[in-house]
């Protein structure tokens, strides 16, 4: 009798529980072969609307707002761009990001006029994290960087003398995808997704950007769900700010207060160094230092010295004779600019962030330090500026 009882038990309560609906992979489109470009008529927070997508600071920031998925299952969340010049021979820095729907001061208030950015007593406007108007950073889904001319110029006749024997041909288009799965708390429902492309011609570059969402079986409260604090993002997003070239003067700090313990939290933290020529940031290693709460948690050097291997996607960079370039060699080699050593990055790579495992954050205040001790002095010629964001990924409870 009792195990009929249980029996029925175990019956009665499949019955009543609650069936997860499963959504299936989803591909997302977010832009599709857009034109990113400079144009004077975007001046001082102009807007245009043009198949929902919202153009700003001179045409260099696309903007659009798009439904995303809520998962009941765990997914797994892959980032996919794809881009070539439009007639823009030049490497550039871009940033792919999304405006969190956490915050109540965000970039469109600035550029909307809804808030004015000169308000806030800062050389740097809007950097870092501000509590008293809840502003948080955009936070970067990939930060990568245009190669010359790809694609636009492959057929040019004046890139054919500069192809190396070491590649059968130059690219079409290059592309990049990246696993952003810690950031899924941020891609549900509606949000607005942006790019930013530091670009100064009307020909510019053309994007296009996708989202992967791979469900799985495991359901969202079998494994607790993740929060995504942004603390830092100097990258230039809006009339009223400029390039952060301060590194040189002091460190950049960041005060974020924990309203509960953050569990098993992870700090994802992307850097790029640019300008100054040939003894600047861009060319000449750089020492990083993170600090939270005064200790240290990571000293290194962010550098790529693999920037040969991207030659495929640069037919417009310039090329020089190894003795032209180098004092000591003799040879009649070539070296164009996109095969050079750079601060993280080569044009046409994308930046993958550092991840430093933080443990748990006890409840109350922190403070976040970047310290670059050696960065260059910017000039009226030599504009040296590092590209930084940051922010905190941890479990709830």
């Amino acid at each position: 009798m009792k195990i009929k009882f249980c029996l029925l038990a175990l019956v009665f309560f499949t019955a009543c529980k609650k069936e997860i609906k499963s959504i299936g992979d989803t591909k997302i489109e977010v832009f599709s072969s857009t034109n990113i470009y400079f144009d004077m008529a975007f001046k001082d927070g102009s807007k245009k609307l043009n198949d929902s997508i919202l153009r700003l600071d001179t045409g260099r920031i696309i903007v659009k707002k798009v439904k995303l998925p809520n998962y009941n299952k765990q997914a797994k969340v892959t980032v996919n761009a794809t881009l070539t010049s439009n007639g823009d021979p030049w490497d550039k820095s871009g940033s792919l990001f999304i405006i969190p729907k956490t915050a109540d001061l965000t970039l469109l208030d600035f550029e909307s006029g809804d808030f004015d950015i000169f308000s806030l007593n800062e050389t740097y406007r809007a950097v870092k994290s501000i509590d008293s108007l809840k502003y948080e950073p955009n936070v970067e889904l990939i930060r990568f960087m245009t190669p010359f001319g790809v694609g636009h110029f492959t057929e040019d006749e004046h890139v054919k003398d500069r192809k190396p024997p070491y590649i059968p041909h130059w690219e079409n288009e290059v592309k990049w995808s990246q696993d952003i799965t810690q950031l899924l708390p941020l891609l549900e429902d509606a949000v607005y997704i942006g790019v930013f492309i530091d670009v100064w011609t009307k020909e510019g570059y053309t994007i296009s950007v996708d989202l992967d969402f791979d469900e799985s079986e495991i359901l969202n409260h079998e494994k607790k769900p993740q929060t995504v604090i942004s603390l830092v993002n100097t990258s230039r997003y809006t009339n009223g700010q400029k390039m952060y070239d301060d590194f040189s003067k002091q460190p950049l700090e960041v005060d974020f207060n924990a309203n509960k313990t953050y569990k098993n939290a992870k700090l994802h933290f992307i850097t790029t160094g640019h300008g100054g020529h040939a003894e600047g940031d861009e060319f000449v290693k750089k020492e990083h230092q993170l600090y939270l709460d005064g200790e240290n948690i990571k000293t290194w050097i962010p550098w790529r010295d693999d920037c040969a291997s991207f030659r495929r996607f640069n037919p417009t960079s310039g090329t020089w004779k190894a003795s032209e370039f180098m004092e000591n060699d003799k040879s009649e080699d070539m070296i164009a600019s996109s095969d050079l050593s750079r601060s993280n990055w080569c044009p046409g790579s994308q930046v993958l962030p550092e991840i430093i495992n933080l443990g748990d954050l006890q409840k109350g205040k922190h403070s976040l330090k970047i310290a670059i001790p050696e960065a260059q002095v910017g000039t009226e010629n030599e504009n040296n500026y590092w590209m930084v964001s940051a922010y905190i990924v941890y479990d709830n409870e």
